[in-house]
C-alpha cells in the first residue's frame, strides 16, 4: 500500500465539519426527545385492550420496524411535499423521520418494561383508589422507563447513527460536509476517519453509561 495520509488538509475544514456536528447533534437530540415521549404513549395503545386503538398502534410499529430507515427518510423527503403540497424545514423533516423511527422501537422497549411491574404494584394501585392516570404516570412509568432505561439509551446511540442517513437527502448533518469535502479534496480516507471518530467519541460515553446502568441493575436484581 503505497498510499500516504495527509490530514492537514483539513486544517481549514473544522468550521464545516462543526457546522455539520451542530446539525447532527440536533438531529439527534430532538428526536430522541420525541421517540421518548411518543415512544410511551405508543406502547399504552399498542396495550390498549380496545382492537381499533391497539391495531393501528402495533401496525405502526411493525411499520417501521420491519422497513429500512433510510427508505423512510427519503419517503418523508420526497413523498410527503406531493401529499400534502407543503415544503417542511429538511431538519424538520429529518427530525420527523428520525423520532418516529425511534418511537416505534422504543414503544417496544417500554412494552418490555410495562410488562415487568409487578402485578402486586397495580393491585395496591386499585385498593389505593388511584385513578388510571395517577396509576400510569406515578407507578407504571417510573417503573417502566427504569427497566427500559439501557434499550432506550442503545436506541439512542442508534438514532445518533442513523442521522448520518439523511446526507443522501443533502441535510448538512456531520456525514454530508464530509462527503463533500472528501469529494473536493480527493482525500476520503482521512475525511471518513475523522468523521468515524467523531461519531465515535459522541457514542462511546453513552455506551458506557449504558453498561454501568446494566451492571447496577443486575447488582440491584441479585440482592
Amino acid at each position: 500500500m503505497n498510499y500516504h495520509f495527509d490530514f492537514r488538509f483539513l486544517e481549514g475544514s473544522f468550521g464545516a465539519l462543526l457546522d455539520g456536528l451542530k446539525v447532527t447533534i440536533e438531529l439527534a437530540v430532538l428526536s430522541n426527545v420525541m421517540g421518548l415521549v411518543l415512544g410511551f404513549l405508543l406502547c399504552l395503545l399498542a396495550m390498549s385492550r380496545l382492537t381499533f386503538v391497539r391495531w393501528p398502534a402495533q401496525l405502526f410499529i411493525e411499520f417501521f420496524r420491519c422497513t429500512p430507515a433510510l427508505l423512510q427518510i427519503v419517503w418523508f423527503f420526497y413523498c410527503i411535499p406531493i401529499m400534502v403540497d407543503v415544503f417542511i424545514d429538511p431538519i424538520t423533516m429529518g427530525v420527523l423521520a428520525l423520532g418516529l423511527n425511534l418511537t416505534a422501537f422504543n414503544a417496544e422497549a417500554y412494552r418490555a418494561g410495562v410488562q415487568a411491574v409487578p402485578k402486586e404494584h397495580l393491585d395496591a394501585c386499585v385498593a389505593l383508589g388511584l385513578k388510571p392516570w395517577q396509576r400510569t404516570v406515578y407507578v407504571v412509568l417510573p417503573q417502566a422507563l427504569r427497566s427500559a432505561m439501557p434499550v432506550l439509551m442503545t436506541n439512542g446511540i442508534g438514532s445518533l447513527q442513523q442521522s448520518a442517513l439523511v446526507a443522501i437527502v443533502a441535510v448538512a448533518d456531520l456525514m454530508y460536509v464530509g462527503k463533500s469535502l472528501a469529494t473536493e479534496a480527493y482525500r476520503p480516507l482521512e475525511t471518513y476517519t475523522v468523521v468515524a471518530l467523531i461519531y465515535f467519541a459522541l457514542s462511546l460515553p453513552v455506551a458506557k453509561l449504558v453498561h454501568a446502568i446494566e451492571r447496577r441493575q443486575d447488582l440491584a436484581i441479585k440482592r
